[in-house]
């Protein structure tokens, strides 16, 4: 049964954003959004107006910079592939240790709605209940759509970190 990875995360975070779990090539090169035809890190930086370095340890270096929290709903489970159609017995990470480990947190937002309806069925009791929560569409290639589109869709991350709180409508789904 594959596990995932511990949290790029620290006490000043003010947003979290998870995903389902490790793809496959994210396993293989152990680094969340290993796939590079994913889009995660490439908007996450161009919503900054960013040049996307090539170096790992720098990437995840922004998130903290930015006080983000990166994560995955799940710590173990079973799939072929990487689709999350083919999950079987998943297993939730230790969300109350996250919220211990990150005071501050504000917000979290999905990198997807079937990472939010996992986080909705699974995490029980939900030690981050009381945060706003925004479904975001999926940086998967799986997920088709045009990069603008996307990185348009994610701009309530930004906005949120910056003090502008979306109001809901403004791009993201509420799950």
């Amino acid at each position: 049964m594959p596990e995932g990875f511990p949290p790029v995360a620290d006490e000043r975070a003010r947003v979290l954003i998870l995903g389902t779990m490790p793809s496959v090539r994210s396993l293989e090169k152990a680094e969340y959004y290993g796939n590079p035809n994913n889009a995660f890190w490439r908007i996450l930086f161009s919503l900054w107006d960013r040049p996307l370095p090539a170096a790992y340890a720098e990437r995840t270096a922004f998130v903290l910079e930015r006080r983000i929290a990166l994560w995955d709903v799940l710590r173990e489970y079973e799939r072929r592939g990487s689709a999350d159609a083919s999950i079987r017995a998943p297993r939730p990470n230790d969300f109350a240790a996250l919220a211990a480990r990150c005071p501050r947190l504000e917000a979290v937002f999905f990198n997807s709605r079937g990472a939010a309806r996992l986080y909705e069925r699974l995490v029980r009791p939900d030690p981050l209940a009381a945060l706003p929560r925004t479904a975001l569409p999926s940086t998967s290639p799986a997920r088709a759509m045009r990069f603008e589109e996307k990185r348009a869709l994610w701009l309530p991350l930004r906005e949120w970190l910056e003090g502008r709180v979306p109001d809901g409508g403004s791009g993201g789904d509420r799950p």
